[in-house]
């Protein structure tokens, strides 16, 4: 099987003043997300994160890369996640996120696909998972409980255990159209 690109999208990122572009490709082994994200932050310091996620058929996360920029200031994580749920960076084992789902990268709503794909709600139904979430900017990573519900066809309900919750828009694939407070979708293919 070749690399088949399936989607492209240019978000509006409201949180840091940015854009990002994310593709999806269906690759020999799964799913890939890449993408670029480019942004102001609080104290107005120019940031850039690049992020590669790969996922099985069943859009189960094994392996991640992320690279972000502060100026001169570069950190990266490589992390992989073994078929048991031991999730390692950089080949040490983060026993924090040990048996955590999926991988939610806090700069890109590009990770809110891979538990809606995942997932797969009918409308109506709701379901709890644990992510491995990265913060950003200093790409900290522990647990967050997080819960999907299916409102209707394209609209699901996100609540995390951090007290946030949010009514996000999607399109036929997954892929985030409108996230109150976060993202807006400017262009896609």
């Amino acid at each position: 099987m070749t690399d088949d690109l399936k989607q492209a999208v240019v978000w509006k990122n409201l949180v840091i003043d940015g854009r990002e572009y994310c593709g999806v490709w269906h690759v020999s082994d799964g799913w890939l997300l890449k993408g670029t994200a480019v942004g102001v932050l609080k104290d107005q310091r120019p940031v850039q994160a690049k992020y590669e996620v790969y996922c099985d058929e069943n859009w189960l996360t094994h392996r991640v890369q992320v690279e972000r920029t502060i100026g001169s200031d570069v950190k990266s994580l490589s992390l992989t996640v073994e078929s048991r749920g031991a999730w390692r960076n950089s080949g040490l084992e983060l026993p924090a996120v040990r048996g955590c789902d999926d991988v939610d990268l806090a700069f890109t709503p590009a990770t809110d696909t891979i538990a809606i794909r995942r997932l797969n709600l009918p409308v109506g139904a709701s379901e709890s998972t644990i992510a491995a979430w990265v913060n950003f900017p200093d790409l900290f990573i522990q647990p967050l409980s997080q819960r999907y519900t299916r409102l209707e066809k394209n609209r699901y309900r996100y609540e995390s255990n951090t007290g946030f919750s949010a009514e996000i828009t999607v399109d036929d694939f997954g892929m985030v159209i409108s996230y109150p407070s976060g993202w807006e979708r400017i262009a896609a293919l």
